[in-house]
């Protein structure tokens, strides 16, 4: 049964205080990057007077809901959350602290997958991440399985999470990115908008995919890749230098990707050609490793 936030006086989800907009925005939202606190332990959640907390849901130290949101009885949020208007999180969600959720998301919905038999599946976000308005993430396919999306993700507008993906720290996927069932989106990747990713595939850790690309294939680490027919065109070299990556070791990949890319040596000959010539640095072994894996192929 929905029980309104009202009516909740004696549970740990009730209300004590209506949450109000950002002062100089104007928004509910906070700025990315801000600094924010974890609450006081004692933080008790606000609830607008106009959303639904089912009983069950559990909302940790300092959570906002906003005006017409609804928390189903299996969410989780962590401290400090913040949920904008007209937000849906439902289904076996768990949430870490911090998350920021803007109106009109939609978090833990039933797979779209005829293979869906009813049974609880999980979605589970890491700390800090940002879900910008109408974001969609759907719970796994099997019993037990779950939906993964890591630390300091920022999900722009639109942006559909299907079933069984999972997303590492710091992930950005801009507006209106489609990732199909089982994708796997490695740390520090960025995907243009407007950019559907066909099912299985597996991007990279520090890649770069362009604006409006559809991605058939793997993206190996490291490589930015555009196009319609989607091709690779070098390393993601700003991308590596904001990360700190050494300017040895990027000269050292940039190496690893002239003899896969432009050797004319088929994949596993190339691999082992890096694997004779190159320094092993922990990043060489990661691209090697990528490849040498890939089961859809990677992009050329």
């Amino acid at each position: 049964m929905e029980i309104s936030s009202r009516k909740q006086s004696s549970s740990p989800a009730s209300l004590t205080g209506i949450p109000e907009v950002d002062r100089r925005t104007g928004t509910w939202a906070r700025p990315i990057g801000a600094v924010v606190p974890l609450p006081e332990r004692d933080a008790k959640p606000r609830i607008h007077p106009t959303a639904i907390v089912e009983r069950g849901a559990e909302l940790g130290p300092g959570v906002e809901i906003g005006p017409y949101s609804y928390v189903g009885p299996h969410v989780v949020l962590g401290a400090g959350c913040t949920v904008g208007l007209h937000a849906i999180l439902e289904g076996w969600s768990t949430l870490g602290p911090r998350c920021q959720i803007h109106h009109g998301a939609v978090i833990g919905n039933i797979p779209q997958d005829l293979k869906f038999r009813g049974v609880p599946s999980k979605v589970v976000v890491g700390a800090d991440t940002t879900i910008r308005e109408y974001v969609t993430i759907h719970a796994a396919t099997e019993e037990g399985e779950a939906t993964i999306v890591g630390e300091r993700v920022l999900l722009m507008a639109y942006a559909h999470i299907a079933h069984n993906c999972r997303l590492g720290s710091s992930v950005i996927l801009a507006n209106a990115v489609n990732l199909a069932g089982h994708v796997r989106v490695d740390d520090f990747a960025i995907v243009g908008g407007l950019t559907p990713v066909h099912q299985f595939v597996a991007i990279g850790a520090h890649s770069f995919i362009g604006g409006g690309s559809r991605v058939p294939q793997d993206i190996p680490p490291f490589v930015k890749a555009a196009g319609n027919p989607l091709r690779a065109c070098g390393l993601n070299s700003v991308g590596m230098e904001r990360r700190g990556i050494p300017a040895e070791v990027r000269l050292e990949l940039k190496r690893a990707y002239r003899i896969l890319y432009r050797s004319q040596l088929n994949v596993s000959c190339a691999l082992d050609r890096i694997q004779s010539e190159l320094k092993p640095y922990a990043e060489i072994h990661e691209f090697v490793e990528f490849v040498r894996a890939s089961e859809r192929g990677i992009v050329r």
